[in-house]
């Protein structure tokens, strides 16, 4: 199921084996497996995808740097 969020802080995520990258503020949409999360985002024309695991999601969400709201249907 997705839901929608914000991006209040710093979410990190990494691409392979490279640096951190940070999600941008603003609205994405997370969709929770059993063991990561996806976070898509649009900005511009660019469309940004990242997955990242489950605990660090709790960990932002936790802290108040990922706002979870309304579910949406898959």
């Amino acid at each position: 199921m997705k839901r929608s969020a914000q991006v209040i802080g710093k979410v990190q995520f990494r691409e392979g084996d490279g640096p951190m990258m940070v999600i941008r503020p603003g609205a994405v949409e997370v969709e929770v497996d059993r063991s990561d999360v996806t976070i898509s985002w649009v900005e511009g024309e660019t469309h940004g995808v990242a997955a990242i695991p489950l605990a660090d999601y709790k960990r932002y969400v936790d802290s108040g740097q990922l706002v979870v709201g309304d579910e949406k249907a898959a």
